[in-house]
């Protein structure tokens, strides 16, 4: 069985989505633009680019768009591409394409759908509102039929209160199990940032409701909540952030340290580990990046773990396997030399991050008071 080499959190370009839901980051942030944006480089180069050889071993790529993942029919190449190139892949999704499925079942072969894991972001009143409930079960139903793994999640909020038992009983009726719960968090950028739990209730309520799903993704999601990691982070070495539209590869969301992997395929791969200066408040996606391990001093839950309703089946043996495994498994941590370089390297992020935040800021103060 391989293990897990890397994990790519890849960035989809599109903007466009079928539903509407208020919790969404990307409507908090008004970047909803309702865009298919077209890809800089052809899907050739994409999968040079993004080979075993280069990156060391099997990775795992997690494919999200800004808004529908499967809205564009290129998220299916590039899908297939990565599987052929002997990669893990996820797609997260809201569920309701069918003909998206259809589409992958007909054309993936059987030892690539079983490579292939969806993420299915139940939004449960969008679907009611739409009449799109049954087909979004359905369609969570159909890959599992045909050997992809799953999860079915759903983002904690208010307004899902007064449903919540109605949610649990028809999750358990067509998945076997109630869904994991992800934390939605509400962003205020001015007059500074500022991060907390969506939700008009007390934190204690909030909480309440979310550990009625026993769902261990809320659970750990909630135990790093706005808590400001400190240690030794391997973001940049073991994992990193791509934009498949520009090929755009950063250590992690928050660095400045840019370089562009598909100009030239052949070039190596710069690594430099996060180190201890993260930019980010918190680790934004810790159930992703942390439970696989990219901070090996803070024990954590696997990715699997947080994810598969094990009674319910939701993971492939094989599946349920890889992402069981850890990245310091197949990487070496760094020795004292390696660390005082990558922190030299940190400082300088930290200053260039702040700078660009707070020319953002004045920019985008000058446009408000203009408007």
């Amino acid at each position: 069985m391989e293990k897990i080499k890397k994990f790519i959190e890849c960035l989809i370009p599109v903007t466009k989505c079928n539903i509407r839901c208020s919790y969404c980051y990307v409507i908090q942030e008004n970047r909803r633009e309702g865009d298919v944006p077209e890809l800089d480089y052809d899907l050739d180069t994409m999968q040079k680019a993004l080979t075993k050889e280069r990156f060391g071993g099997v990775c795992y790529f997690s494919l999200c768009g800004a808004g529908e993942t499967l809205i564009p029919e290129y998220t299916i190449d590039i899908a297939y591409r990565l599987l052929e190139n002997g990669h893990y892949v996820n797609i997260t999704t809201n569920g309701t394409l069918s003909k998206r499925f259809d589409q992958i079942i007909e054309r993936f072969p059987k030892e690539y759908l079983s490579r292939l894991h969806f993420a299915f972001s139940l939004h449960y009143l969008e679907l009611v509102r739409l009449k799109s409930l049954d087909r979004f079960f359905e369609n969570v139903n159909k890959v599992k039929e045909n050997g992809c793994s799953f999860v079915v999640q759903l983002n904690m909020c208010d307004e899902y209160y007064p449903y919540l038992n109605e949610i649990k009983k028809i999750c358990l009726e067509k998945v076997k199990a109630f869904p994991q719960i992800a934390v939605t968090r509400k962003e205020t950028k001015y007059p500074k940032m500022e991060i907390d739990l969506y939700t008009d209730q007390s934190e204690e309520e909030y909480i309440q409701n979310g550990r009625s799903f026993q769902s261990p993704l809320f659970e750990f999601t909630l135990q790093n909540f706005k808590k400001k990691r400190k240690e030794f982070c391997y973001a940049g070495d073991w994992s990193y952030q791509l934009n498949l539209k520009t090929g755009l590869l950063k250590r992690c969301y928050c660095s400045c340290v840019v370089q562009n992997i598909f100009k030239d395929v052949q070039k190596p791969i710069f690594t430099c580990a996060v180190g201890k200066f993260c930019n980010s408040d918190y680790c934004f996606n810790s159930s992703h990046f942390m439970s696989l391990g990219v901070i090996p001093e803070v024990p954590t839950p696997t990715y699997a773990r947080l994810r598969n309703r094990k009674e319910a089946g939701w993971y492939t043996e094989s599946m349920n396997e890889f992402l069981s495994g850890k990245l310091e498994d197949t990487n070496v941590q760094y020795n004292k030399i390696q660390r005082l370089k990558t922190n030299i390297v940190g400082i300088y992020d930290k200053v260039a991050y702040w700078a660009y935040v707070n020319l953002l800021e004045l920019k985008n103060k000058r446009k408000e008071e203009k408007s």
